[in-house]
């Protein structure tokens, strides 16, 4: 899963359970708060009072009267002062209940005891609890849709700001990762961020880049050296071997030991060749501004190799299409690509068997070519490292030196093609080269 998706999904589940727990939280809450908020409006009341009976004495209340009543219309609240006893009696606000003309009803009540003159009066004043939760389901309401807008541009803002801080990351993997072709020629430069722990890792990338690139060089300057520095000796020795084969006074069993010779020479000199080969492709030195006919290649190569499809009794079918063509490549490149894997199918193939080269072209998708055979197959522990150099697969006997499937790794990266092997044990193998669309002359 995607480091932006899992924040994403953080961000999202985190926010909901948020929600949920204040869904679950908000009534106790809302309902402290509402009867928090009638204690304060209670207390404001009394403060009212008091200051009216402090400016024009309690007879403004009580009008002659022994006692003092009043309610509103809905008897939603009420307010009574009447002569206290002797006990005194603490200043309270709780929850009870009153009769009202007959009418029993719960309160929200404020009880305090103040002194007038030489009498003690008590004050009672009641706000009903139906009016209470009446806006205390408003409140409750009003704050939900609250969170929820609150929650969404919360979200929102999370999302771009992560998407945002992502950005230099998914960059770098892209440049630094995804859009990079082995062997590295361009140059890196690093991306702009402000967060430094995106910028030890481009930096570390751009680092180790340049590490690899420079050990390829070498490894490639120094093939290719060594390739061209072995190849004045080893033509002294072939014609000093050619000459002394061709001495009279050598017996028969020197003329088989120096005929060993020669034969490990010529295998020496091939593999040069294909390293030199290999070298000269990795370096460029092969123009790619030819239009080929893969049909026609593959009819090359099979006039090449007829004489080994003849003695080895091998059926070979070409079902490429006539019109398929293939621009901005090299011909004697591609001819060897496909020499070295027809060839080699040839070799892993026994009396009877087929090789069957066709093509699949899928408009705006893909063009491939496949090269199928009824061989030996390969095992699959093999099959990670046979474009590896002198890798041989484990059955493979004497024949060749490892280095034709080497060639054709080299071929197909430098014209940007995409291969791939399958194959099973003693039923056969599929060569798969996918080109890049842009290539496809149709």
């Amino acid at each position: 899963m995607k480091l932006l998706t899992k924040l994403t999904l953080f961000i999202t589940l985190s926010k909901l359970l948020i929600v949920i727990l204040f869904v679950v939280m908000m009534p106790s809450l809302v309902n402290r708060v509402s009867f928090q908020y009638t204690n304060y409006y209670l207390g404001e009341q009394k403060k009212k009072v008091l200051n009216v009976i402090k400016k024009n004495g309690i007879d403004y209340y009580l009008q002659g009267d022994s006692a003092y009543g009043s309610y509103t219309m809905l008897k939603e609240e009420y307010i009574s002062l009447v002569p206290a006893g002797s006990n005194i009696i603490r200043d309270t606000i709780e929850t009870s209940q009153r009769i009202v003309d007959n009418d029993t009803l719960n309160y929200r009540l404020l009880t305090h005891q103040l002194t007038y003159g030489n009498q003690r009066y008590l004050l009672e004043i009641g706000k009903t609890t139906a009016t209470i939760g009446e806006y205390k389901y408003l409140l409750q309401r009003f704050t939900l849709y609250i969170l929820i807008g609150l929650i969404a541009i919360s979200v929102i803002a999370d999302l771009i700001f992560t998407n945002v801080l992502l950005t230099p990351l998914a960059r770098i993997v892209r440049t630094k990762l995804l859009d990079r072709k082995f062997p590295f020629k361009e140059s890196l430069s690093p991306v702009k961020t402000s967060t430094s722990d995106f910028k030890y890792l481009d930096s570390s990338l751009i680092s180790l880049m340049e590490k690899i690139h420079e050990a390829f060089d070498k490894e490639r300057e120094f093939t290719s050296n060594a390739s061209h520095e072995l190849m004045t000796p080893i033509s002294i020795l072939q014609t000093n071997i050619e000459n002394m084969m061709v001495d009279e006074n050598i017996s028969e069993e020197q003329q088989e030991k120096i005929a060993a010779m020669m034969k490990t020479l010529n295998r020496l000199k091939k593999i040069l060749h294909s390293l030199l080969y290999i070298s000269r492709i990795e370096n460029d030195q092969f123009a790619k501004n030819e239009t080929v006919n893969i049909h026609t290649v593959v009819t090359e190569v099979m006039e090449e190799l007829s004489h080994r499809l003849e003695i080895n009794e091998i059926i070979f079918t070409n079902s490429v299409s006539i019109s398929r063509n293939i621009k901005q490549v090299n011909h004697d490149l591609i001819f060897q690509l496909l020499y070295n894997l027809i060839n080699n199918a040839i070799r892993y193939s026994k009396a009877g068997d087929t090789i069957h080269v066709m093509d699949q072209y899928v408009p705006a998708d893909h063009y491939t070519l496949l090269i199928e055979d009824t061989g030996i197959g390969i095992r699959q522990e093999d099959l990670a490292t046979i474009f590896n150099r002198f890798k041989k697969s484990g059955h493979s006997g004497g024949e060749g030196h490892g280095l034709g499937l080497s060639i054709v790794k080299s071929i197909a990266s430098y014209h940007a093609f995409e291969i791939s092997v399958l194959s099973e044990l003693d039923e056969g193998t599929v060569f798969s080269i996918k080109f890049p669309l842009q290539q496809i002359d149709i």
